[in-house]
Protein backbone atom coordinates (compact mmCIF):
# COMPACT_ATOMS: atom_id res chain seq x y z
CA UNK A 1 0.00 0.00 0.00
CA UNK A 2 2.62 2.62 1.28
CA UNK A 3 5.75 2.92 -0.65
CA UNK A 4 9.14 4.19 1.20
CA UNK A 5 11.71 6.80 0.32
CA UNK A 6 10.20 7.26 -3.12
CA UNK A 7 11.85 10.21 -5.84
CA UNK A 8 9.17 12.01 -7.32
CA UNK A 9 11.26 13.01 -10.14
CA UNK A 10 9.43 11.24 -12.21
CA UNK A 11 5.66 12.20 -11.05
CA UNK A 12 6.48 16.77 -11.44
CA UNK A 13 7.27 18.57 -15.07
CA UNK A 14 10.09 20.04 -13.54
CA UNK A 15 12.32 16.49 -12.47
CA UNK A 16 13.93 17.37 -9.69
CA UNK A 17 14.80 14.95 -7.08
CA UNK A 18 13.05 14.73 -4.15
CA UNK A 19 12.49 12.10 -1.66
CA UNK A 20 8.89 11.37 -0.18
CA UNK A 21 9.26 9.54 3.00
CA UNK A 22 6.02 7.62 1.94
CA UNK A 23 4.03 7.53 -0.95
CA UNK A 24 0.82 5.66 -2.30
CA UNK A 25 -1.63 6.27 -5.18
CA UNK A 26 -5.35 6.36 -5.14
CA UNK A 27 -7.58 5.73 -8.18
CA UNK A 28 -10.89 5.66 -6.44
CA UNK A 29 -12.87 7.25 -3.62
CA UNK A 30 -12.86 4.00 -1.32
CA UNK A 31 -9.02 4.04 -1.99
CA UNK A 32 -8.53 7.35 -0.89
CA UNK A 33 -10.40 7.07 1.98
CA UNK A 34 -8.63 3.61 2.97
CA UNK A 35 -5.53 5.15 2.63
CA UNK A 36 -6.01 8.35 4.93
CA UNK A 37 -7.39 6.40 7.46
CA UNK A 38 -4.13 4.11 8.06
CA UNK A 39 -1.81 7.11 8.05
CA UNK A 40 -0.08 7.56 11.12
CA UNK A 41 1.41 11.54 10.33
CA UNK A 42 -0.10 14.73 9.71
CA UNK A 43 2.11 15.47 7.11
CA UNK A 44 0.21 14.32 3.85
CA UNK A 45 0.82 16.29 0.32
CA UNK A 46 -1.57 15.61 -3.06
CA UNK A 47 0.08 14.97 -6.51
CA UNK A 48 -1.85 15.20 -9.27
CA UNK A 49 0.25 15.59 -12.90
CA UNK A 50 3.20 17.55 -10.64
CA UNK A 51 2.79 20.47 -13.24
CA UNK A 52 2.50 23.46 -11.08
CA UNK A 53 5.09 22.77 -8.35
CA UNK A 54 8.77 22.85 -7.31
CA UNK A 55 9.90 20.45 -4.61
CA UNK A 56 12.64 22.63 -3.24
CA UNK A 57 13.18 20.19 -0.23
CA UNK A 58 12.58 15.98 0.10
CA UNK A 59 9.02 15.53 1.54
CA UNK A 60 8.37 14.21 5.34
CA UNK A 61 5.26 12.00 6.00
CA UNK A 62 3.05 10.64 3.21
CA UNK A 63 2.29 11.84 -0.74
CA UNK A 64 -0.85 10.39 -2.19
CA UNK A 65 -0.95 10.62 -6.10
CA UNK A 66 -4.50 11.09 -7.38
CA UNK A 67 -5.42 8.83 -10.04
CA UNK A 68 -8.78 8.97 -10.14
CA UNK A 69 -10.39 8.48 -13.89
CA UNK A 70 -13.47 8.64 -15.75
CA UNK A 71 -15.65 11.22 -18.25
CA UNK A 72 -19.18 10.85 -17.14
CA UNK A 73 -22.22 12.97 -18.82
CA UNK A 74 -24.70 13.56 -15.92
CA UNK A 75 -26.55 15.51 -17.57
CA UNK A 76 -27.82 16.80 -20.87
CA UNK A 77 -30.23 19.84 -21.70
CA UNK A 78 -30.99 21.36 -25.66
CA UNK A 79 -27.46 23.62 -25.97
CA UNK A 80 -25.40 22.06 -23.01
CA UNK A 81 -23.64 19.15 -21.14
CA UNK A 82 -22.66 18.14 -17.63
CA UNK A 83 -19.72 16.33 -17.10
CA UNK A 84 -18.36 14.55 -14.35
CA UNK A 85 -14.40 14.06 -14.78
CA UNK A 86 -12.04 12.35 -12.39
CA UNK A 87 -9.25 14.36 -10.44
CA UNK A 88 -6.40 11.94 -12.24
CA UNK A 89 -7.64 12.82 -15.48
CA UNK A 90 -4.96 14.07 -17.49
CA UNK A 91 -6.03 17.99 -18.22
CA UNK A 92 -5.13 17.70 -22.52
CA UNK A 93 -6.45 14.10 -22.60
CA UNK A 94 -10.03 16.13 -21.21
CA UNK A 95 -9.99 19.25 -23.10
CA UNK A 96 -9.62 16.84 -26.53
CA UNK A 97 -12.40 14.61 -25.28
CA UNK A 98 -14.32 17.66 -25.27
CA UNK A 99 -13.34 18.56 -28.93
CA UNK A 100 -13.99 15.43 -29.99
CA UNK A 101 -17.52 15.79 -29.10
CA UNK A 102 -18.10 19.07 -29.85
CA UNK A 103 -18.26 20.66 -25.98
CA UNK A 104 -17.12 23.85 -26.11
CA UNK A 105 -15.64 25.54 -23.39
CA UNK A 106 -12.54 24.53 -23.05
CA UNK A 107 -10.68 24.62 -26.68
CA UNK A 108 -8.49 27.98 -25.68
CA UNK A 109 -7.01 25.54 -22.67
CA UNK A 110 -5.37 23.10 -24.46
CA UNK A 111 -2.07 21.71 -24.07
CA UNK A 112 -2.03 22.88 -20.45
CA UNK A 113 -0.27 20.54 -18.41
CA UNK A 114 -1.00 18.96 -14.88
CA UNK A 115 -4.49 16.98 -13.94
CA UNK A 116 -8.39 18.12 -13.78
CA UNK A 117 -7.79 17.63 -10.04
CA UNK A 118 -5.68 20.27 -10.12
CA UNK A 119 -7.49 22.83 -12.18
CA UNK A 120 -9.73 24.41 -9.57
CA UNK A 121 -7.29 25.08 -7.39
CA UNK A 122 -5.08 27.46 -9.10
CA UNK A 123 -8.45 28.28 -11.88
CA UNK A 124 -6.05 27.59 -14.70
CA UNK A 125 -6.52 29.67 -17.64
CA UNK A 126 -5.06 30.98 -21.08
CA UNK A 127 -6.05 33.24 -24.17
CA UNK A 128 -8.66 34.62 -22.47
CA UNK A 129 -10.03 31.61 -20.83
CA UNK A 130 -10.12 30.14 -16.93
CA UNK A 131 -11.74 27.01 -15.69
CA UNK A 132 -14.33 29.33 -13.84
CA UNK A 133 -16.24 29.87 -16.87
CA UNK A 134 -17.15 26.19 -17.20
CA UNK A 135 -17.28 25.06 -14.35
CA UNK A 136 -19.93 24.12 -12.29
CA UNK A 137 -18.57 22.21 -8.34
CA UNK A 138 -16.79 19.39 -7.58
CA UNK A 139 -16.51 16.67 -5.03
CA UNK A 140 -13.63 16.28 -2.52
CA UNK A 141 -12.60 14.47 0.65
CA UNK A 142 -11.68 16.37 4.17
CA UNK A 143 -8.61 14.92 4.95
CA UNK A 144 -8.66 14.99 8.42
CA UNK A 145 -12.36 13.36 9.13
CA UNK A 146 -12.29 11.62 5.29
CA UNK A 147 -16.02 13.40 4.91
CA UNK A 148 -17.44 13.90 1.13
CA UNK A 149 -18.33 16.79 0.09
CA UNK A 150 -19.07 19.32 -2.68
CA UNK A 151 -18.06 22.72 -3.23
CA UNK A 152 -20.40 24.75 -5.44
CA UNK A 153 -18.52 27.79 -7.70
CA UNK A 154 -19.78 30.26 -5.16
CA UNK A 155 -18.13 28.32 -1.97
CA UNK A 156 -14.65 27.74 -4.12
CA UNK A 157 -13.90 31.44 -4.75
CA UNK A 158 -12.19 31.79 -7.78
CA UNK A 159 -9.67 34.31 -8.11
CA UNK A 160 -7.05 34.99 -11.01
CA UNK A 161 -4.89 31.58 -10.80
CA UNK A 162 -6.27 30.93 -7.15
CA UNK A 163 -9.19 29.44 -5.53
CA UNK A 164 -9.85 28.65 -1.57
CA UNK A 165 -7.90 25.73 -2.11
CA UNK A 166 -4.81 27.94 -2.64
CA UNK A 167 -5.65 30.01 0.26
CA UNK A 168 -8.47 29.09 3.71
CA UNK A 169 -8.34 25.36 2.57
CA UNK A 170 -4.66 24.83 1.38
CA UNK A 171 -3.32 21.25 1.95
CA UNK A 172 -6.99 20.33 3.56
CA UNK A 173 -9.20 18.80 0.98
CA UNK A 174 -8.47 16.38 -1.65
CA UNK A 175 -10.40 17.09 -4.63
CA UNK A 176 -11.60 13.81 -6.03
CA UNK A 177 -13.77 14.80 -9.33
CA UNK A 178 -14.95 18.17 -11.12
CA UNK A 179 -18.07 18.61 -12.65
CA UNK A 180 -18.48 21.16 -15.86
CA UNK A 181 -20.94 22.49 -18.46
CA UNK A 182 -20.35 23.11 -21.26
CA UNK A 183 -21.89 24.37 -24.38
CA UNK A 184 -23.35 22.20 -27.93
CA UNK A 185 -23.27 25.35 -29.99
CA UNK A 186 -20.15 27.38 -31.45
CA UNK A 187 -18.91 30.37 -29.00
CA UNK A 188 -15.71 30.68 -29.96
CA UNK A 189 -13.25 33.09 -28.53
CA UNK A 190 -10.38 33.81 -30.86
CA UNK A 191 -9.44 36.93 -30.44
CA UNK A 192 -6.85 37.22 -27.22
CA UNK A 193 -3.25 36.37 -27.80
CA UNK A 194 -2.16 35.28 -31.22
CA UNK A 195 -5.10 32.71 -32.21
CA UNK A 196 -6.65 35.03 -34.97
CA UNK A 197 -3.13 34.86 -36.34
CA UNK A 198 -2.46 31.51 -36.25
CA UNK A 199 -5.77 31.10 -37.85
CA UNK A 200 -4.77 33.40 -40.66
CA UNK A 201 -1.74 32.27 -41.52
CA UNK A 202 -3.52 28.91 -41.98
CA UNK A 203 -6.03 30.29 -44.46
CA UNK A 204 -9.05 29.90 -41.84
CA UNK A 205 -11.44 32.42 -41.63
CA UNK A 206 -14.35 29.79 -40.36
CA UNK A 207 -12.48 28.19 -37.95
CA UNK A 208 -13.83 24.89 -35.88
CA UNK A 209 -13.87 24.14 -32.07
CA UNK A 210 -10.51 21.61 -33.51
CA UNK A 211 -9.15 24.54 -35.46
CA UNK A 212 -9.19 26.92 -32.32
CA UNK A 213 -7.83 23.97 -30.20
CA UNK A 214 -4.97 23.12 -33.03
CA UNK A 215 -4.28 27.05 -33.07
CA UNK A 216 -3.41 26.73 -29.37
CA UNK A 217 -1.50 23.98 -29.04
CA UNK A 218 0.83 25.26 -32.24
CA UNK A 219 1.39 28.77 -30.22
CA UNK A 220 1.78 26.74 -27.16
CA UNK A 221 4.60 24.43 -28.70
CA UNK A 222 5.73 27.65 -30.31
CA UNK A 223 7.01 29.19 -27.15
CA UNK A 224 6.33 26.77 -24.44
CA UNK A 225 9.33 24.03 -23.98
CA UNK A 226 8.13 20.46 -23.62
CA UNK A 227 8.77 19.35 -19.97
CA UNK A 228 9.84 15.82 -21.15
CA UNK A 229 12.86 17.24 -22.91
CA UNK A 230 13.48 20.55 -20.71
CA UNK A 231 11.97 19.78 -17.00
CA UNK A 232 9.83 22.89 -16.05
CA UNK A 233 6.40 23.89 -14.67
CA UNK A 234 4.66 26.16 -17.17
CA UNK A 235 4.07 29.62 -16.25
CA UNK A 236 6.44 30.35 -13.03
CA UNK A 237 4.57 33.68 -12.29
CA UNK A 238 1.64 35.04 -12.24
CA UNK A 239 0.68 38.93 -14.73
CA UNK A 240 0.84 41.43 -12.14
CA UNK A 241 -2.14 43.82 -11.65
CA UNK A 242 -1.06 47.11 -10.94
CA UNK A 243 -2.43 50.73 -10.12
CA UNK A 244 -2.38 52.97 -13.32
CA UNK A 245 -0.04 55.20 -11.42
CA UNK A 246 2.62 52.50 -11.56
CA UNK A 247 1.59 51.21 -15.56
CA UNK A 248 1.57 55.33 -16.69
CA UNK A 249 5.07 56.02 -14.91
CA UNK A 250 6.51 52.31 -17.41
CA UNK A 251 4.35 53.81 -20.09
CA UNK A 252 7.01 57.16 -19.51
CA UNK A 253 9.98 54.78 -20.73
CA UNK A 254 8.47 51.95 -21.85
CA UNK A 255 5.59 53.55 -24.72
CA UNK A 256 4.78 50.12 -25.88
CA UNK A 257 4.15 48.52 -22.77
CA UNK A 258 1.49 45.59 -22.95
CA UNK A 259 -1.25 46.12 -21.18
CA UNK A 260 -4.51 44.92 -20.12
CA UNK A 261 -6.96 47.60 -18.39
CA UNK A 262 -8.87 45.64 -15.64
CA UNK A 263 -11.08 48.36 -14.50
CA UNK A 264 -10.61 52.09 -14.41
CA UNK A 265 -7.76 51.71 -11.38
CA UNK A 266 -6.10 48.86 -12.65
CA UNK A 267 -4.07 47.57 -15.49
CA UNK A 268 -2.65 43.70 -15.68
CA UNK A 269 1.04 44.08 -17.43
CA UNK A 270 2.42 40.54 -18.61
CA UNK A 271 5.25 39.14 -16.62
CA UNK A 272 6.64 38.17 -19.08
CA UNK A 273 7.32 41.68 -21.00
CA UNK A 274 8.49 42.48 -17.33
CA UNK A 275 11.18 39.84 -17.11
CA UNK A 276 12.32 39.95 -20.53
CA UNK A 277 12.79 43.67 -20.62
CA UNK A 278 14.80 43.62 -17.32
CA UNK A 279 17.28 41.29 -19.25
CA UNK A 280 16.38 37.77 -17.88
CA UNK A 281 15.21 36.24 -20.74
CA UNK A 282 17.46 33.18 -22.16
CA UNK A 283 19.81 33.52 -19.42
CA UNK A 284 21.47 30.67 -17.56
CA UNK A 285 22.31 30.53 -13.73
CA UNK A 286 24.23 27.60 -13.17
CA UNK A 287 21.68 24.07 -14.39
CA UNK A 288 18.67 26.26 -14.22
CA UNK A 289 17.32 29.65 -16.44
CA UNK A 290 14.89 31.76 -17.83
CA UNK A 291 13.54 30.05 -21.12
CA UNK A 292 14.97 31.80 -24.46
CA UNK A 293 11.20 31.45 -26.01
CA UNK A 294 9.32 32.80 -23.24
CA UNK A 295 10.30 34.71 -20.03
CA UNK A 296 7.59 32.63 -18.24
CA UNK A 297 9.41 29.70 -17.89
CA UNK A 298 12.09 28.80 -15.35
CA UNK A 299 13.39 25.32 -16.98
CA UNK A 300 16.18 22.76 -15.26
CA UNK A 301 18.32 21.86 -17.98
CA UNK A 302 19.62 18.99 -16.33
CA UNK A 303 20.38 18.25 -12.50
CA UNK A 304 18.90 21.44 -11.12
CA UNK A 305 17.57 21.61 -7.16
CA UNK A 306 14.49 23.41 -6.27
CA UNK A 307 16.30 25.44 -4.19
CA UNK A 308 18.83 26.49 -7.29
CA UNK A 309 15.39 26.93 -9.27
CA UNK A 310 13.69 29.23 -6.24
CA UNK A 311 16.76 31.20 -5.85
CA UNK A 312 16.56 32.08 -9.40
CA UNK A 313 12.82 32.84 -9.10
CA UNK A 314 13.74 35.18 -6.00
CA UNK A 315 16.84 37.22 -7.96
CA UNK A 316 14.16 37.84 -10.82
CA UNK A 317 10.97 39.29 -8.20
CA UNK A 318 14.32 41.17 -6.57
CA UNK A 319 15.58 42.57 -9.66
CA UNK A 320 11.61 43.18 -11.56
CA UNK A 321 10.78 45.13 -8.63
CA UNK A 322 13.74 46.91 -8.41
CA UNK A 323 13.60 48.51 -11.83
CA UNK A 324 9.85 48.49 -11.99
CA UNK A 325 8.18 48.28 -8.49
CA UNK A 326 6.45 45.72 -9.04
CA UNK A 327 6.38 43.00 -7.21
CA UNK A 328 6.20 39.42 -9.11
CA UNK A 329 4.08 36.56 -7.32
CA UNK A 330 4.80 32.99 -7.84
CA UNK A 331 2.44 31.12 -9.63
CA UNK A 332 3.62 27.63 -9.11
CA UNK A 333 3.41 25.64 -5.74
CA UNK A 334 6.48 26.07 -3.56
CA UNK A 335 6.87 22.86 -1.27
Amino acid sequence: MFQKNVNLKPYTTFGIDAIAEEFAVFSDVDMLKNLLANIQVNEITILGGGSNMLLTKDLNGVVLKNEITGIQLVAESEDSVLLKVGGGVVWHDFVLFTIQNNYFGLENLSLIPGSVGASPMQNIGAYGIEIKDCFEKLDAIEIQTRKEETFTHEQCQFGYRESIFKRKLKGKYVITHVYFRLKKNAVLNTSYGAIDAELDSKGITLPTIKDVSDAVISIRKSKLPDPKELGNAGSFFKNPVVPISIYESIKENFPTVPSYFINDEEVKIPAGWLIETAGWKGKRVGNCGVHTKQALVLVNYGGATGAEVFDLSQQIIDDVYGKFAIQLEREVNIL
